[in-house]
């Protein structure tokens, strides 16, 4: 029989969530906030900068990336810059850049 303690931990506690749930929540007010100041050229940069933060944040801890086998995150990224390659590619071939 296993009792609490004989559990491995698997993912972050409620606390963990919590906490990770306001940190999402100060990057989106930052975000918001933004969109109020002029700040010129770099407000695309920062935006792209705080929405890659908030998505390795939620892909780690929310979908357990971090605590399960690093295969699953392997294949994860290898999908996403497969992904990230062919839309660059899409839009190169569109001439969206010129």
């Amino acid at each position: 029989m296993h009792t609490s303690d004989d559990r491995e931990a698997h993912g972050p506690t409620d606390r963990q969530y919590l906490v990770i749930a306001l940190i999402l929540a100060v990057i989106t007010a930052g975000e918001v906030a933004l969109t109020y100041i002029d700040v010129g050229p770099i407000f695309i940069p920062t935006l792209l900068v705080l929405m890659a933060v908030k998505f390795l944040i939620v892909v780690s801890y929310f979908m357990h990336l971090k605590f399960d086998n690093r295969i699953f995150s392997v294949l994860f990224y290898a999908g996403l810059l497969l992904a990230i390659t062919v839309y660059v590619t899409a839009l190169f071939t569109f001439r969206f850049f010129d």
